[in-house]
């Protein structure tokens, strides 16, 4: 059986250090590229990145979008990718925001199982039809060694909209964004499933500590562009992915001020580093200037 995530993270982190870089294909950026806006023009940025990045940096996160928008010829394309990316070294994080309940929810979760013809290492969903809605997808998580990161308090402006609005219950009244990472926090705990009551948090958090900071398949997404942290992560068991770093406005320092040390966070570079190609040594010396910067962190 494969090593769960949480494990596989983890040592690729301290092979390679913890950038994960977004594969995000969007048109303007193919024609900043001298690339047609077509499953051609696709294929070459694709096969670019992967071959520039795939061997040094830990984890590559494909926009599943940006190849559906090419219908069965762009999946193709990341077909091609993920597997080249995987047998490179690179774990790969499908950012697919998938949330949908039973059988369809069972479908996606697919793409963490071994045998699929797009099997990624983890993948991002949406709780927002619940938690119990996730747990296809959770099943299959831990059967396959797979992992998945929730949104929780994402780094888009009207983020706050929904995130913040307060739900009570018999651990007391919470933000919708908290209860999201509590559920995670859950997930990480042995022998907590989904659907059962949350967990007594002091004690998960001693558990956690315990256990170590990425012992933990199940993670959330928190932005790095947040003006200051409001959830509480402690013994999430699990990785946060943090979105927003370079052209989003993130910085290094606000992860040390978002984060503190000590935690396990994967922050996410997209733009910054795209933005140097087409050529595969510049886009590789974006990449380590970022690692290079996070190692000081």
């Amino acid at each position: 059986m494969t090593a769960p995530f949480g494990e596989r993270l983890a040592d690729a982190v301290a092979a390679r250090g913890p950038l994960c870089v977004g594969i995000d294909p969007h048109a303007p950026l193919l024609r900043a590229w001298g690339l047609t806006d077509d499953p051609s023009g696709l294929a070459r940025f694709t096969d670019t990145v992967v071959d520039a990045l795939a061997g040094t940096v830990a984890v590559l996160k494909p926009q599943l979008a940006f190849y559906e928008r090419h219908g069965s010829r762009g999946l193709a394309v990341l077909e091609d990718a993920v597997a080249r990316a995987r047998a490179a070294g690179a774990l790969v994080l499908l950012d697919a925001k998938r949330g949908d309940i039973g059988s369809t929810m069972d479908a996606y979760g697919d793409y963490l199982r071994p045998e699929h013809p797009l099997a990624v290492d983890a993948m991002t969903v949406s709780p927002y039809l619940g938690a119990l809605s996730l747990q296809p997808a959770v099943d299959t998580a831990r059967q396959c060694g797979g992992g998945l990161f929730v949104l929780a308090r994402t780094s888009n402006p009207d983020a706050g909209t929904f995130q913040h609005a307060t739900v009570g219950g018999a651990a007391g009244e919470r933000s919708v964004a908290q209860l999201v990472v509590d559920t995670v926090r859950g997930w990480n705990t042995p022998g907590w499933v989904v659907g059962n009551p949350l967990p007594d948090v002091a004690a998960v958090r001693d558990l956690a500590s315990r256990l170590g900071p990425t012992t933990g398949s199940f993670g959330v997404v928190v932005g790095a562009t947040l003006p200051e942290m409001d959830v509480d992560l402690d013994g999430l068991g699990g990785p946060v992915l943090a979105p927003g770093l370079g052209a989003q406005g993130g910085s290094v320092a606000d992860l040390r001020r978002l984060f503190g040390a000590g935690r396990a966070v994967l922050p996410t570079v997209s733009r910054d580093v795209l933005a140097a190609g087409p050529d595969v040594g510049s886009l590789r010396a974006a990449a380590e200037r970022w690692t290079a910067a996070l190692s000081r962190s």
